[in-house]
């Protein structure tokens, strides 16, 4: 039944068909293909912290900022995207082989070379720091120097050593690191502007300074002595501070209660001699009243001070002198 349908002559006109029609498909899919990457490739988002810098044959044409663009096809105009509004880092001395909540950092042979550095008092210092920085003008950095990362942390190293080395070690390991890292931030910001490679320094900081591991007890015990000696300073500056203020208050109070006893005994002589010459006065004009005015005020004032006397007459006889005395005149007269 199928040998009986079979018709070679319909099999050729069929293939003879075909291949007539195939040319002009692949052409029109060859067309559609090219039509199609064409559209793919002349299409490029920018995101918002990018800036597109754009290049036809290599050389800049223009720059685009964020948001959707279109460029020619096939290659003839490139575009390379620059992130401006990102904040860059380059370590020093290590490198962080994860960052999470806690980091983990990796060193090597290159790392250590980084991090020693010769100091002003010819001393060996390990120095890790990081610098931070923004892109300040994309086609600078594209196109006025080659490898511009590269140089970039080589101009950093330079700094940071320059620096290093006009100090010394006791001021990179205790006050000076502030001071260090903005001199070497300065030195950078000025290697940038020479070279103009479009890089803006945010932050240059100095992560951990230690002296190299070979030489870490013996400086560890310096410096444990350094403390010691500070210590025993300060200590002895906060014992005078509080002594000296001491006996300068004493010796003010002893001065002007000497002072005030002199101005009191000077007082109460000028008083006890005007008041004598007026009682003279008294006396020349009433001598008996003045007497016995003085005996009397002498007596009351005498007389209290003395206590309680009881007189009696030797003579008395068969009488028997009855005294209401106080608990407390009992025990005054007691022998």
């Amino acid at each position: 039944m199928t040998n009986a349908n079979f018709d070679p002559e319909e099999v050729l006109r069929m293939a003879r068909n075909l291949r007539s029609k195939l040319p002009r498909s692949l052409g029109l899919l060859i067309v559609a293909a090219l039509i199609g990457l064409g559209l793919i490739s002349s299409y490029y988002q920018v995101e918002p912290d990018e800036v597109a810098i754009v290049t036809r044959f290599g050389r800049f044409v223009s720059t685009a900022g964020p948001g959707p663009h279109g460029k020619l096809p096939f290659g003839i105009e490139r575009i390379q995207k620059v992130p401006v509004q990102r904040q860059l880092k380059q370590e020093f001395g290590f490198r962080t082989a994860h960052a999470d909540v806690q980091s983990s950092y990796s060193k090597d042979d290159r790392t250590a070379g980084e991090s020693t550095m010769l100091t002003g008092d010819l001393n060996v210092a390990t120095v890790e720091w990081i610098v931070q920085y923004k892109i300040s003008d994309p086609y600078k950095y594209l196109f006025k120097l080659r490898d511009v990362e590269e140089t970039f942390r080589l101009m950093t190293e330079a700094s940071m050593r320059t620096v290093v080395g006009d100090h010394s070690v006791t001021e990179l390991l205790t006050v000076g690191r502030e001071a260090i890292a903005a001199r070497a931030k300065e030195l950078l910001s000025n290697l940038c502007k020479l070279y103009d490679n479009g890089i803006s320094v945010q932050q240059l900081v100095l992560q951990d300074v230690d002296p190299p591991e070979s030489v870490k007890p013996s400086f560890n015990d310096v410096n444990q002595a350094i403390q010691e000696r500070e210590r025993a300073i300060n200590e002895a500056w906060a014992e005078y501070n509080q002594e000296i203020p001491r006996a300068r208050g004493l010796a003010e109070q002893s001065i002007e209660a000497a002072e005030g006893y002199a101005v009191d005994r000077v007082n109460r002589a000028k008083g006890d001699a005007q008041r004598f010459n007026a009682l003279e006065e008294e006396y020349r004009k009433a001598p008996e009243v003045t007497r016995q005015r003085i005996y009397l005020e002498t007596l009351a004032a005498v007389l209290p001070s003395a206590g309680k006397k009881l007189i009696f007459d030797e003579r008395a006889k068969g009488i028997l002198p009855l005294f209401p005395l106080s608990p407390q005149d009992k025990t005054e007269m007691k022998p």
